[in-house]
């Protein structure tokens, strides 16, 4: 069975009446293109670091004996745990990032006791960013009643997406994207193609969710650490499902999760403690758009205090939904925007990618720690490098846990 998004194609004369509700100047639909072939043997869509990893197999394919026995002179390298924390440095009066800090410029304290800094790297390179975006007849509905039928119901969720992945692409970075409602559906693999950017817009344009769930929890964990799932749509894969890598096997490069979902979570297969723990050991920041909010100040007087029998949900599930969305985004170092009027946007995509690219990457070792206990992480900025920490004047926002794997 191919995946819900090619399934739900609408014939084309429904597909240009809907397509000019959703604002062509700000979401214009561009016909796809096709990629010219590579010129060596290649994965169709390549992931950022997957040069190396091609290498590696080949390696493999040596005898064994060759492979694992160290040569004469040869350096053996010994892995050792590292936590990378991503961290930003605002000041708490006027917001604005503060930029050109250095290693000597930052402490890490994990349970209190300073760590020594092994990793540092400031916010030039560039980044790797998973986007994704509840698609599901629950957040159709949310953005038909809350603009009162008067924009497309898809337009709250879809613009967003477009504006970050063309702006993000244009700036070099690598963008995946992942479309969710029943089940989470990756739409492409990591890319920098703008052909392959419109693609993406194009299908989600032209497609009608097809489910009303909304499972964010399952979504995440795919998205984060990878798993069983629908294959690449856009990959024209012949197989309905494949294995997919999440974003923390990206390496090379700073990563980040921009996140476009309403909060409500109703029918994943993990529950919101296991979605959180997952979000804390990623060490990957999420950036959060909020939706539904409109909806939610129209209706949420009448509405019942919990879920009706029919489904619907009630305003204890829209306060928790906006609580695991501040959370998510609290305890990984990244920031939520809940958005009720559209000319609320652009100020928040503006900030959003303003954190993410003024980013520091530390790192340190943990040692070697096997208790399956959760430790707390406080990093601290000394910015103008008098030896005393700024913490009245400095905000630094960064992953707040580490999970200490057990065993």
């Amino acid at each position: 069975m191919r995946s819900l998004f090619v399934r739900r194609l609408l014939v084309a004369s429904s597909v240009c009446a809907m397509l000019l509700s959703i604002a062509p100047a700000r979401l214009p639909v561009v016909a796809q293109s096709r990629r010219q072939p590579p010129t060596t043997p290649q994965k169709k869509n390549q992931r950022p670091g997957e040069e190396k990893q091609q290498t590696d197999k080949q390696d493999d394919q040596l005898p064994p004996d060759i492979v694992n026995k160290p040569q004469e002179g040869e350096v053996v390298k010994v892995k050792s745990n590292l936590v990378n924390v991503e961290a930003t440095v605002v000041n708490k009066k006027t917001r604005q990032l503060v930029t050109g800090l250095k290693k000597e410029n930052f402490a890490i304290f994990e349970d209190g006791v300073k760590q020594e800094i092994t990793n540092f790297s400031t916010p030039e390179a560039k980044l790797n960013v998973a986007v994704i975006l509840e698609f599901s007849q629950l957040s159709s509905r949310f953005g038909y009643y809350g603009s009162s039928g008067m924009d497309d119901p898809r337009r709250e969720v879809i613009l967003p997406a477009a504006l970050f992945m063309r702006d993000a692409v244009s700036r070099g970075d690598y963008i995946s994207c992942v479309a969710y409602d029943m089940r989470a559906t990756p739409l492409t693999d990591f890319t920098n193609d703008p052909a392959r950017i419109n693609q993406v817009i194009t299908l989600l344009s032209r497609n009608w969710p097809a489910f009303n769930e909304a499972n964010l929890y399952d979504a995440l964990k795919l998205t984060l650490v990878g798993g069983r799932a629908d294959s690449v749509v856009l990959e024209d894969s012949k197989q309905a499902t494949t294995d997919y890598a999440g974003l923390v096997s990206v390496e090379g490069r700073r990563r980040a999760v921009f996140l476009i979902s309403s909060g409500i979570d109703t029918f994943s297969k993990i529950n919101y403690d296991t979605a959180r723990k997952i979000a804390q050991n990623a060490g990957i920041p999420i950036y959060i758009i909020g939706t539904a909010n409109m909806y939610f100040k129209k209706y949420g007087d009448s509405m019942t205090p919990t879920d009706s029998i029919a489904g619907d949900p009630g305003r204890m599930t829209f306060y928790q939904a906006q609580n695991a969305l501040q959370t998510f985004a609290k305890e990984t170092g990244g920031a939520y925007y809940p958005i009720t009027f559209e000319g609320e946007l652009s100020a928040a995509l503006n900030s959003i990618n303003a954190l993410m690219r003024n980013q520091y990457s530390l790192g340190y070792n943990p040692g070697d720690k096997h208790d399956g206990k959760q430790h707390k992480i406080v990093v601290k900025v000394d910015v103008d490098g008098d030896g005393q920490f700024d913490d009245a004047a400095y905000e630094v926002q960064h992953r707040r846990f580490y999970n200490a794997p057990k065993g």
